[in-house]
């Protein structure tokens, strides 16, 4: 079964949508508003087509397959699922949000790539908010598996189930928000770790080439397997969390961490973005993306042999490629 996925943006976020949707042997329907939009849409497709191909692609799966629409209607009337993908202001995303909800099909699901606002305001003015709701990716789209689904005060559960069955299918870990949250919850973590990353710099105490090795060398190879919380409950022995807490848990009332984010003052931004730079040493943001494509599937190929975090899902993304290699050579 073909299917049409309707994007609307296409950015570096709905760009990756489409790389992940052709990879699984889809249409895709794109709109976006920017001069020269299509050009650089299908330049990002065919730069991100090498690490998709390694990753594994379905029967069918095509780069060309994208059709340009003129409107965000064209999109949403032509499509099986809406996938919108605008910059992260509120009533940017709530005007198209609007516009595609008055031309999609009523059982046509609409969901926000939105990072951190909630869907009940998003969908404010909707003729149908039963059908919308929030489906948060994480950049490169077209690798990383998690998406987190956020539902609005009045997301219906059937469009619930229906993201979680599409995003399944396209072999992502929908991971489902419980509570309607800004921010949601991966970068409700990663913003913690990222103001300590500003307070740190701020106040001379490390440089972000610094910084970022003390992820990289460290709790980074551990979080790609365990995240967080079962890395520490290991770090209590056999006692588990339990003894872990009972015997760090004072470190907590240490002074050794700031919640809030220091002042964005132009000495602090010169430093984050000489650093960066630095870190680059000259690479091209195309090489630096194509390096951290080969990385990310090293790390998810390797962890298929456990079949942990995302391996498990690489594992499966070949068994069903499989299936459907099979199932596409008897038609």
């Amino acid at each position: 079964m073909s299917r049409t996925i309707g994007l609307a943006g296409t950015g570096v976020i709905g760009s990756g949508w489409a790389v992940r949707v052709l990879a699984r042997g889809y249409n895709v329907v794109a709109w976006d508003p920017a001069d020269g939009a299509e050009d650089r849409l299908r330049q990002a497709i065919e730069r991100a087509w090498p690490a998709a191909t390694e990753l594994g692609l379905f029967p069918g799966a095509d780069p060309g397959r994208v059709q340009w629409a003129e409107s965000p209607e064209e999109v949403a009337a032509s499509a099986d699922w809406v996938q919108e993908s605008a910059p992260e202001d509120e009533e940017l995303k709530r005007s198209l949000l609007r516009r595609l909800d008055a031309a999609a099909p009523p059982h046509t699901v609409i969901a926000s790539s939105s990072s951190g606002l909630l869907p009940t305001r998003l969908a404010e003015g909707c003729a149908h908010p039963e059908r919308l709701l929030i489906g948060h990716p994480f950049n490169p789209v077209y690798l990383l598996p998690l998406v987190e689904v956020v539902a609005g005060q009045a997301t219906g559960p059937v469009a619930v189930a229906a993201a979680v069955e599409h995003y399944d299918d396209l072999v992502m870990h929908p991971l489902i928000v419980r509570n309607e949250i800004e921010g949601y919850l991966s970068d409700r973590l990663q913003e913690a770790l990222w103001r300590e990353v500003l307070h740190l710099v701020n106040d001379g105490v490390a440089t972000t080439a610094e910084l970022d090795d003390a992820v990289v060398y460290g709790p980074g190879l551990r979080w790609a397997a365990m995240g967080t919380n079962l890395t520490f409950h290991l770090a209590g022995g056999d006692g588990g969390m339990r003894h872990m807490l009972s015997q760090f848990g004072p470190a907590l009332d240490l002074p050794w961490t700031h919640m809030e984010a220091p002042e964005l003052t132009e000495e602090l931004i010169e430093a984050m973005a000489s650093g960066t730079e630095a870190q680059a040493a000259g690479r091209t943001v195309a090489e630096l993306e194509r390096q951290r494509d080969q990385s990310l599937l090293g790390v998810m190929r390797a962890l298929s042999e456990t079949g942990i975090g995302a391996g498990r899902l690489i594992t499966e993304r070949d068994a069903r490629i499989q299936r459907a290699r099979g199932t596409a050579s008897h038609d």
